[in-house]
């Protein structure tokens, strides 16, 4: 499964059912982490036993209190850091959609409870429920691509396949709070508009706007 089909196959999925993920797929998920955390600079962490991260009352109405694994958001603190587990906690995500998983992006959790390691410097910023949905979930309400856009005269292809795996990614609430602006060297701007997590949520449209559009930005 190439990325794309992983963006297109991925919707975020809240209920799980109780079998634990094989050792062989636990593997395979470390050893991504390890690349993607020397990479990003990151101390991303897969729990296997998600214990009571999510015990809230509102992870157990939406059924987040089933899922048998977490990942752990960890970084660096600095300005970057809400961009940086965005973008390198999505190329987990969808890594881990090719390998038959499920997951969702979980700012609602315990963070006494998690159990993960949060060295002096750094922060635990999200969570990441991970494990074998009771479904696939389902599409979200997407806005246009005119409603992201700004950009004078013609786009090129490459920026429309951009923003259309753009308009894909999961963001706090799917309110879709961003902008992506072309300027006329062709560099491309993600603009914050605000919100919870959004800088979360920039760094996870800025993954699938790169992967749409085959090139970095």
């Amino acid at each position: 499964m190439t990325e794309i089909e992983a963006i297109k196959d991925r919707h975020s999925v809240r209920s799980y059912k109780p079998d634990k993920i094989e050792a062989e797929k636990i593997a395979m998920l470390n050893d991504k982490i390890k690349e993607l955390n020397e990479v990003g600079n990151l101390h991303l962490q897969l729990i296997e036993d998600a214990g009571n991260t999510y015990n809230k009352l509102l992870n157990r109405v939406t059924g987040l209190g089933s899922a048998p694994s977490v990942i752990a958001c960890v970084g660096h603190d600095d300005e970057t850091l809400d961009q940086r587990i965005g973008y390198y906690g999505e190329k987990l995500v969808l890594f881990a959609q090719s390998i038959g998983l499920n997951t969702c992006w979980a700012g609602t959790f315990n963070k006494k409870n998690i159990g993960a390691e949060v060295r002096d410097g750094e922060s635990l910023v999200i969570s990441i429920a991970i494990g074998y949905g009771n479904d696939k979930g389902k599409p979200h309400r997407s806005k246009n691509p005119e409603q992201v856009i700004e950009a004078k005269g013609d786009r090129p292809y490459w920026f429309n396949k951009g923003v259309e795996m753009a308009l894909l990614a999961p963001t706090a609430i799917n309110q879709q709070k961003f902008v992506i602006r072309l300027n006329n060297d062709e560099s491309i701007d993600f603009i914050d508009k605000g919100g919870i997590l959004s800088q979360v949520d920039l760094g996870i449209v800025k993954c699938h706007f790169e992967i749409g559009a085959e090139r970095k930005v």
